[in-house]
Formats: C-alpha cells, structure tokens, sequence
C-alpha cells in the first residue's frame, strides 16, 4: 500500500470513476491520506460524487505518472466519520484547509478496502499489489 500512497503523492492528480445509474462518471481529485495502514480519498457531502459512492462503493482511481507510467486501482470506499480520520486528511493536505475544517460537516473521508492496484508502463511487465 505505501508504494500506492507514494505514487499518488507524486502524480498528485488522480481520476475517480463512480457510477451513476447505469452511466460511469470520472472526476479528478488530489488529495489522500495515509491513516491506520489505510488510504484515504476525501470529498464535499453536497457532491454528486459522494452520493454516488454511498449507493455504489465500488471506484476505480486511474492516474498517470512520469516516464510513461500509470496506475489503475480498483476498490470499495467505505466512509470513516472519526474525528481523527479527518484531521488526518486535513494534516496531509495543508491545500484542503481553504475548503473544509475538521468539524464543518461537509468533509467526507473515505477509506479504500478490498484494493487492487495495478502499475503499468511501456516498458515493464505490469505490477499487481493488493491491500
């Protein structure tokens, strides 16, 4: 799992796929955290996104690297209302500060579990690391 944490903060532009209905839907995020062995993704409450994750769990987080290298994820985000967890996320990524507060009641985190990531590249045998 660390080295999809660490690859993530490096490509720190990293896109979401949920699904809507029966229509797939991709945005970009930017923000992680690493918290209890596990990694993070937040978002707003009042987002289609949010909603979407909580009738369907199941994302795919696809993100390209440097030198011709990327990475495909595939998960289930399960939503952590803990305190600490949103501290966390606001600790790793001083950039959300200008959007949520720890108790804002806006900010979601989600950990991923059941994680399949996969790095590419166009030179390598693909990579498979599950957390």
């Amino acid at each position: 799992m660390k080295k999809v944490f660490e690859y993530l903060k490096e490509n720190p532009t990293f896109h979401i796929a949920t699904i809507d209905g029966d229509q797939p839907r991709v945005r970009p995020f930017g923000a992680i955290a690493e918290f209890e062995g596990k990694l993070y993704i937040v978002t707003n409450n009042q987002k289609k996104c949010y909603k979407q994750m909580l009738e369907n769990p199941k994302i795919e987080i696809s993100a390209m690297g440097k030198e011709n290298s990327w990475i495909r994820i595939e998960a289930k985000v399960i939503p952590d209302n803990r305190r600490e967890a949103r501290e966390q996320m606001l600790e790793q990524n001083s950039i959300l500060s200008g959007m949520y507060t720890v108790d804002d009641g806006l900010m979601e985190v989600l950990y991923l579990e059941d994680a399949t990531a996969t790095f590419y590249s166009f030179t390598g045998q693909p990579e498979v690391i599950k957390f």
